[in-house]
């Protein structure tokens, strides 16, 4: 067997010798014209970085060098990296892969940021703790949800549309819980209500949409003022019981399809968004969209539960 000196010498024979037939040139994706960044090699035997071909794939299921059909591969939905590649380009350009790699961890802590060019997915009224069931077939949104989930943010900003704006300028983070991948790249994705932000300012990146935001938070109150909006969220909350337990068919319905009402929080000032079970009935209430964001934009927790109180009240009184 080869002592430590031998081995360290046949490495370096090994390197020179791959390094004079080689150049880096050989190792670069045809796609993004920089070196393999996690080489995959497709059933037609073209090779491109694992982002690049999965970019490709979101607009159609074809090699994107020969448009043989990929389905099959796109189905399986994991992708093998080219290990033997991989081995090469350490052994013989280990600098210019390192180098390669900060690029990569450079741009994933760019799309790690939270608060500054956030992904936005422009479609439905979304709400804190409340789930947000979403069908994923856009090649943009495709890319979106995949960045959310490599860079292990898992969250991305849900605004609904808006005219002039492209956005309305109050949406919620969304974290993805599940991702059901369909065979042709389509995916369900079970998401669910984490905080509601205020954009600042709007932004492109790859086709979609991006915003700078900050993040909204009820006022605090005290003393006789806390009382006060205690005995206001008791009696909303017994309205909303009403509501659900005498509403018309079609409230009975919708209660089928989001579940029962949430339980009452001990504490009602305890998360910045104010009590979960508010926006739950925000979103099943029969409202709209312009009144939900007038009311998901409101940073008091009064404001809200006096015209929560006023709607349940309207409802309640009904003829059947």
């Amino acid at each position: 067997p080869l002592d430590n000196e031998e081995e360290t010498a046949a490495a370096k024979c090994t390197q020179t010798c791959l390094g004079e037939l080689l150049s880096v040139s050989d190792f670069e994706c045809s796609l993004c014209i920089r070196m393999f960044f996690e080489p995959v090699t497709t059933p037609c035997g073209h090779t491109f970085c694992k982002e690049c071909l999965e970019r490709c794939l979101d607009h159609q299921p074809n090699c994107p060098l020969c448009k043989q059909s990929l389905r099959e591969y796109l189905k399986a939905g994991s992708y093998s990296p080219t290990v033997l590649l991989q081995d090469i380009m350490l052994a013989t350009f280990p600098a210019q892969l390192a180098e390669r790699r900060e690029l990569h961890q450079a741009e994933m802590a760019e799309l790690s940021n939270l608060t500054k060019n956030i992904p936005i997915f422009v479609c439905t009224m979304s709400f804190p703790g409340v789930a947000c069931p979403l069908h994923v077939f856009e090649p943009r949104y495709r890319l979106m949800i995949r960045r959310c989930q490599e860079t292990g943010t898992r969250r991305f900003g849900m605004c609904i549309y808006e005219n002039v704006k492209s956005f309305a300028d109050y949406g919620c983070m969304l974290e993805i819980r599940q991702i059901k991948l369909l065979a042709d790249g389509r995916s369900l994705v079970d998401t669910i209500g984490r905080r509601r932000f205020r954009v600042l300012r709007r932004g492109h990146r790859d086709g979609y949409n991006t915003a700078d935001i900050e993040y909204l938070e009820d006022k605090k109150v005290a003393g006789e003022e806390l009382q006060e909006l205690q005995c206001l969220h008791e009696s909303t909350y017994r309205l909303a019981q009403q509501f659900c337990e005498h509403g018309d068919l079609a409230s009975r319905h919708i209660l089928m399809q989001h579940g029962p009402l949430p339980e009452k929080e001990e504490d009602i000032q305890a998360s910045a968004d104010g009590p979960t079970w508010c926006w739950w009935l925000i979103s099943i209430l029969p409202l709209d969209p312009s009144y939900q964001l007038n009311l998901f934009s409101t940073t008091s927790l009064r404001a809200r539960l006096t015209q929560l109180q006023r709607i349940l009240s309207a409802l309640l009184q009904q003829p059947p």
